[in-house]
């Protein structure tokens, strides 16, 4: 199963496991994923899992400030694949497709995949 880690914000380093479930995302207490952010809406977001077409879709519920999808601002929902990078509010999150036993492993994948993706200096 899938999992989002928060790569930049107060919350840096914590992860959720999304399972097959809709996932609400936002500032409201009673969230399952509440990240603690002044620019994020009460519910900004969501990520449902499609069981027929076996992926994630993300959904901006109607948020001031957008959601934003490797800095593409998404208007209707859009398919997420591994190791996408989730901007909303001044919160970044990566995507992935890859499910953790604990927090230190969900840091480490993270720490793995930004190794890769920093351009090599001659």
């Amino acid at each position: 199963m899938a999992s989002l880690i928060i790569t930049s914000g107060t919350q840096t380093g914590d992860y959720y496991p999304l399972g097959q479930r809709t996932n609400v995302i936002g500032r409201a207490e009673a969230l399952p994923i509440q990240v603690l952010d002044d620019l994020i809406s009460r519910r900004h977001m969501q990520i449902r899992y499609d069981k027929d077409k076996k992926q994630y879709f993300a959904l901006d519920m109607r948020s001031k400030h957008g959601v934003f999808i490797n800095a593409k601002r998404i208007i209707v929902e859009t398919a997420l694949v591994d190791g996408d990078e989730i901007l909303i509010g001044q919160t970044t999150l990566m995507f992935t497709e890859k499910d953790f036993n604990d927090r230190e492993s969900a840091l480490s994948h993270f720490k793995k995949v930004g190794e890769r993706s920093r351009p090599t200096r001659l």
